[in-house]
């Protein structure tokens, strides 16, 4: 009998390991692991990874601001 491979139940987390936040992303849990989830410990890797989401974001932008809808 085959498995039935299920998917995440959150979409979108399936694809963080894609991002090129991701290493800031597990700095950020690591962290929460190591201080035993106090945040306040943490805010640096916090910002790092909120500041590499931003520059991903304006970096997607910009490649879409170049696309055309009829190319």
């Amino acid at each position: 009998m085959a498995s039935k491979v299920e998917s995440p139940p959150y979409p979108s987390a399936a694809k963080i390991s894609d991002s090129s936040c991701f290493p800031q992303y597990t700095a950020s849990l690591k962290c929460l692991e190591q201080n035993n989830s106090e945040k306040s410990k943490c805010q640096e890797f916090f910002d790092d990874y909120k500041e590499c989401k931003k520059k991903e974001r304006e970096a997607r932008l910009e490649r879409n601001r170049h696309r055309s809808l009829f190319s």
